[in-house]
């Protein structure tokens, strides 16, 4: 649902009455992204943002640590010192994360010498819409630099110079909260799977060590049903 909901809204939208926009009712355009609506144009990312790497390693990492690091890998490891403090969206420049790893923060971080952070977004560009946009087509666009489909290592022109859409900002403002609340549904969800996950396996250990019989369960089951 989140997947067919992020394509709408990244090559759709929505119009001022809050509905996805079709080509049935809507005028659109051609773009170097294919069908867009008119109202929205297509830039590169170095018109919108600019974009750091960072100055540490992964054996900078402290558990304990203060801040977040971020490295070549979707987990966000800790440290106790921070080279950045404001919105940014980092992704792995080499290794297994290319073209998957994304973290979007608001605050203080430090980050890998092979992350790149994009940052200091334009005042009429929206760093949330920004970040799902670029989660959901950065890896095509990185594997279009590699004939074998998978791609070492990240160079700054494959970011500076990518197209992204650029509807207006109240657009943009929406997008990103039907986003946001789409994601903390999400994991609201995933935590409730995550609980009853956990409950199946502590159930299944007393039933196969007859801590609890079968036949009890069957019985309480019945009470709650009557």
């Amino acid at each position: 649902i989140k997947a067919g909901l992020m394509h709408d809204l990244l090559t759709r939208g929505i119009d001022e009455k809050g509905n996805i926009r079709s080509e049935q009712t809507h005028a659109f355009k051609d773009s170097p992204l294919g069908r867009i609506p008119v109202e929205w144009e297509v830039v590169q990312i170095k018109d919108i943002a600019r974009i750091a790497t960072g100055n540490k390693d992964t054996q900078d990492s402290i558990d304990s640590g203060e801040y977040p690091f971020f490295v070549r890998s979707q987990k966000i490891e800790r440290i106790n010192s921070y080279s950045f403090d404001g919105e940014a969206v980092l992704t792995a420049g080499d290794g297994v994360g290319t073209g998957k790893v994304f973290h979007y923060i608001n605050g203080k971080f430090d980050f890998h010498q092979r992350v790149y952070c994009i940052h200091s977004f334009r005042s009429d560009y929206n760093g949330f819409f920004f970040f799902q946009f670029f989660k959901s087509n950065f890896l095509k666009r990185v594997s279009q630099f590699s004939a074998k489909g998978t791609v070492d290592s990240v160079r700054l022109a494959m970011i500076s110079e990518m197209y992204v859409i650029k509807p207006r900002p109240k657009e943009q403002e929406r997008i990103a909260e039907i986003m946001l609340k789409t994601e903390k549904i999400i994991n609201e969800l995933e935590k409730e799977l995550d609980k009853l996950k956990k409950l199946k396996t502590a159930l299944m250990q007393d039933l196969l060590t007859g801590k609890v019989r079968v036949t009890h369960l069957l019985q309480k089951e019945a009470e709650g049903a009557g």
